[in-house]
């Protein structure tokens, strides 16, 4: 599937995380690799447990008839998004993974490039414990053929996730 989104907004994207990652001084490493989007695969060419992979999803909560929320979810790549638990850290009354389109604009990048930041306030970022266990994990930084290493504790201080059981086996 073509993605709808411009190399230019995913490029500036790219540099937004590394400016902000170098300014915060965080730990962490830029991997290049073949293009690539799928957890298992990626994780692969990085040499590394999907376990240690930030999988990252943008859902939609509906609450109530009139108010839409989006959401962040990032959960170890071993694992799949819980939808039900996000749907009820909200108190909604419907839960399905945003559009693509939607996804996209609000990341800033491609679906299989989606950061584990916000830049979007209109999306909260939610990040199950079970990723912050590693002592570093990877994602693809808002290209296919780059990945960012990061420190998990680095990542915690710098993107002030809210840290929630969101993930299911």
């Amino acid at each position: 599937m073509e993605s709808t989104h411009d190399a230019h907004a995913t490029y500036a994207t790219y540099e937004k995380l590394l400016a902000l990652l170098d300014e915060r001084g965080a730990a962490h490493r830029v991997i290049e690799h073949a293009p690539e989007g799928a957890t298992e695969a990626v994780s692969a060419l990085r040499g590394h447990e999907p376990a240690q992979a930030a999988k990252c999803i943008i859902a939609m909560v509906k609450i109530g008839k009139k108010e839409k929320r989006f959401a962040l979810v990032v959960v170890p790549g071993d694992k799949r998004i819980d939808l039900n638990a996000v749907k009820a850290l909200y108190g909604g009354t419907y839960v399905s993974f945003a559009s693509p389109e939607t996804a996209e604009e609000l990341a800033g990048s491609p679906s299989g490039t989606i950061l584990p930041f916000s830049f979007d306030e209109r999306l909260e970022l939610i990040v199950d414990p079970d990723l912050l266990a590693n002592e570093e994990f990877y994602f693809n930084a808002a290209r296919l053929d780059r990945s960012i290493a990061l420190s998990a504790k680095d990542y915690e201080s710098i993107a002030e996730p809210r840290v929630e059981r969101v993930s299911a086996a």
